[in-house]
């Protein structure tokens, strides 16, 4: 028993030591997800109903869903997440990703419980193979249905029915599980992948996050970067604090907030850097400005004198 504990504070410290380390480093490169081919099922492509569904607002479920809800919002530092009342200019940034990676075939529920069209979904979504649709398929679909995130939030992808569920009004969360969709639909054996997803998550959230930035990068401004760099670094410590937390039980609850807080860190740091950068680049700019128009004075006081 002692042991164990002793393993465990190790490994705590371990871990705090190599967090502080990366603290203001850009641990989440800007990296497209590429996709040389994709692989979706022909009864989703063909759907003639809306890409995008809003559920009809209801003050009592969505203001149960709002305080449910709390935790997630301490946990990221900010009241839109799990706010179950979705902007236009989050759900404008979410279908503009989706035409630009040609993902017409996926869905989106803005707060919105609509179980029977998932199974629909799900029974059409042929790309994944039935053994794994009808099992594992089964099962997330049933767990909607049962625990509607209408209610009790938690933004994510499902591949079994190639379905985004928004809850938070932040359009770099709804850019991250969109970036799954995209991860997913370029692998052949999607059923597989869903699986690797359950066992190593965190490879998963890897590629999504770092298409997120990639994405801002081409498309976005300085304002959505930023966001980006705040909300996505502390909730990538959560992947990185579940995982470790696995091979450290004992210390499983400090490691994970622990790669929480420094996960709010580095996106704050990443921030006052990138400020710093704009500000240096923008004094640069009005010192080369400066140094133009003195030489053009002197030029024309030259030109003058030589009359």
């Amino acid at each position: 028993m002692h042991l164990r504990q002793r393993f465990d504070k190790i490994n705590l410290v371990v871990w705090a030591t190599v967090l502080v380390c990366c603290a203001g480093c850009r641990v989440l490169s800007p990296t497209p997800i590429k996709v040389d081919k994709q692989y979706v099922a022909p009864a989703l492509l063909s759907d003639t109903g809306p890409q995008v569904e809003i559920g009809r607002p209801n003050k009592l479920l969505d203001g149960a869903g709002n305080v449910i809800g709390i935790p997630s919002k301490l946990l990221l530092w900010d009241r839109r997440v799990d706010r179950h009342k979705i902007s236009e200019d989050t759900l404008l940034t979410l279908t503009q990703y989706l035409e630009y990676n040609n993902l017409a075939h996926v869905k989106v529920r803005a707060n919105q419980y609509d179980p029977l069209d998932e199974w629909r979904r799900l029974r059409k979504n042929t790309s994944i193979a039935a053994p794994i649709r009808y099992t594992l398929g089964t099962l997330a679909v049933a767990g909607e249905t049962l625990l509607p995130g209408r209610l009790f939030g938690g933004d994510h992808f499902n591949p079994y029915t190639q379905t985004i569920h928004l809850y938070s009004d932040v359009p770099a969360i709804a850019l991250h599980e969109a970036g799954h969709a995209k991860d997913f639909t370029r692998r052949e054996y999607q059923g597989l992948y869903s699986i690797a997803y359950a066992f190593v998550p965190i490879w998963h959230e890897t590629l999504a996050t770092e298409d997120t930035f990639s994405y801002l990068q081409t498309v976005g401004d300085s304002q959505q970067i930023a966001e980006a760099n705040r909300i996505l670094y502390p909730a990538y410590g959560t992947y990185i604090g579940d995982t470790v937390g696995n091979f450290a039980p004992g210390a499983a609850l400090p490691i994970y907030l622990g790669s929480v807080a420094l996960g709010h860190v580095n996106g704050r740091m990443l921030n006052r850097l990138d400020d710093q950068q704009l500000a240096a680049n923008s004094a640069d700019s009005d010192s080369e400005v400066t140094v133009a128009l003195v030489s053009s004075e002197q030029e024309v006081a030259a030109a003058k004198a030589s009359r």
